[in-house]
């Protein structure tokens, strides 16, 4: 973090010795700053905290923007121009790990993200699964891919399944994710879109659809069998104007 940023935005009671500490997380900036929209969601509302109204003004290190509560959901003042990706948050992937979580990744503030997965290895040749929360059903997804060597097309369908399948891939050279997320947020189906798929001697595009429509803040990224270890997952949010 930044010599601005903090982890709360502090109420005051009457009566109430105030020190120079607590003066100086105010008076060292006008808008609070936050790392990330998580520690920003963490700063208001508990004890000592100041409850969260329209019109509050936020700054967020990991994109560099500024943002305002309208009473209902944080939206950007800027500088995110239009159509612009925004980055939201960035996970780094840990060693000889069967899974990873990445919270407070969707919000009302943008309606579609993009998701990839940058560096790291996978302990074999794997194929990546995407889950939503803490759902493992009502998944569909089908993947249209063709060998390198012959470059005939195939397909696979997932019909119901507990994750979303064949949407990434990893080798114990590299990781690899990149697709979009639509309306994960919003309460309806949730759609993969465009997911690049990689393997060792064919590849494809994978998308699919989420056919439960619930609210989700947080996705799993895991391989079909195996760890990952090392690498980054980056999360973007696609500016709605």
């Amino acid at each position: 973090m930044g010599a601005n940023a903090q982890t709360s935005v502090p109420l005051y009671v009457a009566a109430e010795v105030l020190t120079a500490a607590d003066m100086n997380i105010s008076a060292g900036t006008g808008v609070p700053v936050f790392a990330t929209t998580v520690t920003r969601d963490a700063a208001f509302g508990g004890a000592g905290e100041k409850v969260l109204a329209e019109g509050q003004l936020a700054y967020i290190e990991a994109s560099n923007v500024v943002q305002y509560y309208d009473g209902a959901a944080w939206a950007t003042l800027g500088p995110a121009a239009s159509g612009a990706l925004t980055l939201i948050s960035a996970t780094t992937i840990g060693t000889t790990v069967a899974s990873v979580t990445v919270s407070g990744a969707f919000s009302a503030t943008y309606d579609a993200y993009k998701v990839v997965v940058t560096g790291g290895v996978a302990s074999g040749n794997i194929q990546m699964q995407f889950l939503l929360g803490a759902s493992i059903t009502t998944y569909y997804n089908s993947l249209i891919y063709a060998p390198f060597a012959t470059g005939t097309p195939a397909g696979i369908g997932n019909n119901n399944q507990a994750s979303w399948d064949y949407v990434g891939y990893g080798t114990t050279d590299s990781l690899a994710f990149n697709a979009d997320i639509l309306d994960p947020f919003a309460t309806k189906y949730t759609k993969l879109v465009n997911a690049a798929y990689e393997a060792v001697n064919e590849a494809g595009v994978a998308n699919g659809v989420h056919k439960t429509a619930t609210s989700y803040t947080s996705f799993i990224i895991r391989p079909s069998s195996g760890t990952f270890t090392g690498g980054t997952i980056c999360v973007y949010g696609y500016a709605k104007s």
